[in-house]
């Protein structure tokens, strides 16, 4: 049941994204912020934690996850160390992801080439 969950949660956000797409004037870039501070408000409102139980890799995987882990690490910052802590603890939970990013980024950029 979790696969269904998972699928039918990435599914809806992409459609969600779609209908902005093809019925605003925002562009992508535009989008993916929304769903960033989207999943931020929602990790703020403890809501993003019960997506996460429901749709497990489906709510994992989109991009309002990277807004739900820079809230969390922001938190989880300020009640260690306070109001600093918020701007230290803000990418310690998702410092992982970013530096694999940027690092299959550069070997696949080295593994093919661009057609022209």
């Amino acid at each position: 049941m979790i696969y269904l969950n998972a699928f039918l949660f990435a599914g809806i956000a992409c459609l969600l994204a779609q209908l902005i797409l093809d019925n605003t004037k925002l562009t992508p870039g535009h989008v993916t912020s929304l769903f960033t501070v989207l999943g931020a408000f929602f990790g703020f409102l403890g809501l993003y934690d019960k997506f996460i139980s429901f749709a497990g890799g489906g709510a994992t995987t989109i991009i309002s996850n990277f807004g739900y882990v820079l809230y969390k690490g922001a938190y989880l910052g300020f009640q260690e160390q306070g109001i600093l802590g918020i701007f230290t603890g803000l990418l310690t939970k998702g410092s992982c992801a970013i530096v694999g990013a940027v690092v299959f980024s550069f070997v696949l950029v080295l593994l093919f080439k661009p057609k022209d």
